[in-house]
């Protein structure tokens, strides 16, 4: 069970005891963020892609962005092409709703940290199930992940302005 070498990955780091388990469901971001408390923007979404023919990048952003593909292209050179969910699988160890940077084996998956989660003090991302999460700080998970580096891919939700407002 992935949320379990999750827990083993954060025992060794010391962190273990702030993995949250919730009785609900935290497998898509409204979710999460309901179980969690929090706004949508603050849970961690761990997106999969396709790198070349048999590598997988994994890209750690804020709930609330959308990729953009033009950012994708420039800064990887190819299509964003995301995994299936038995690719997700097969590089990752984690289900989609669980999907995480930690606990991965896999040589082939990259990882990285988008800068829309720099916003927040804390993010949570999922900790291998769809009923998990754990708070950390920004430099906390690019650390732990073991991130290659930040980027800027995604889109940012413009706020939108209140009736009358301009």
């Amino acid at each position: 069970m992935a949320i379990e070498k999750v827990r083993e990955f954060f025992r060794d780091l010391g962190m273990e005891e702030r993995i949250q388990e919730f009785d609900v469901s935290s497998a898509t971001v409204e979710l999460a963020a309901q179980a969690v408390g929090v706004e949508d923007a603050r849970i961690c979404k761990t997106l999969s892609f396709k790198d070349g023919e048999d590598g997988c990048i994994l890209i750690q952003t804020a709930g609330d962005t959308k990729i953009d593909n033009r950012k994708f292209k420039d800064t990887f050179g190819q299509k964003a092409k995301m995994l299936t969910a038995e690719e997700v699988v097969e590089f990752t160890g984690h289900a989609i709703g669980g999907v995480c940077a930690f606990a991965i084996e896999n040589p082939r998956v990259r990882v990285f940290c988008d800068v829309s989660m720099k916003r927040f003090e804390t993010v949570f991302p999922a900790c291998g199930s769809s009923n998990s999460a754990i708070e950390l700080t920004c430099d906390e998970i690019f650390r732990i992940s073991k991130a290659e580096k930040w980027i800027d891919v995604c889109k940012i939700p413009e706020m939108r302005q209140p009736e009358g407002e301009q």
